[in-house]
């Protein structure tokens, strides 16, 4: 049941293909899953915000912009333009809630220089990254 209203709620293979090609993460997604595409968009998004508070410990502004603003990017052209609002249902509505409110987030922390708000972002999707990990194993493959 959970498996399957998480799927539900990312639907469009296709355009989380393309979305995660836009948002320039490294991997070949030609033949990964849409799950295991979701997977990568949370693993994604980790590693940007680890860079980001790293850089900002070490006072290298750009760096630190570039990394919340690819953070940012997976976020809005990733992990919410594959939602599927329509047969999401609930789930899908408070995932995009969820992305809204990250989205407020990482600007405010990229404008204040804040590592506490970054460290907020992490913790509020490492659940659901975890979670989507878990699942993986039982997720079959559908047919293009």
């Amino acid at each position: 049941m959970f498996s399957s209203t998480l799927s539900s709620a990312y639907g469009r293979p296709g355009a989380m293909a393309h979305a995660y090609r836009r948002i320039g993460l490294e991997t070949a997604v030609d033949d990964a899953s849409p799950h295991k595409l979701i997977e990568l968009l949370f693993d994604g998004y980790v590693d940007a915000l680890q860079l980001a508070r790293g850089a900002l410990r070490n006072g290298q502004v750009e760096q630190k912009g570039r990394a919340i603003g690819r953070a940012a990017r997976i976020v809005e052209e990733g992990l919410k333009a594959g939602l599927n609002m329509r047969e999401g249902g609930r789930l899908a509505a408070d995932l995009r809630a969820l992305y809204d409110y990250l989205t407020m987030r990482l600007t405010l922390a990229n404008l204040r220089n804040d590592d506490q708000i970054l460290e907020e972002c992490l913790q509020l999707v490492e659940p659901l990254r975890q979670a989507w990990k878990d699942i993986g194993p039982r997720v079959t493959r559908r047919p293009s």
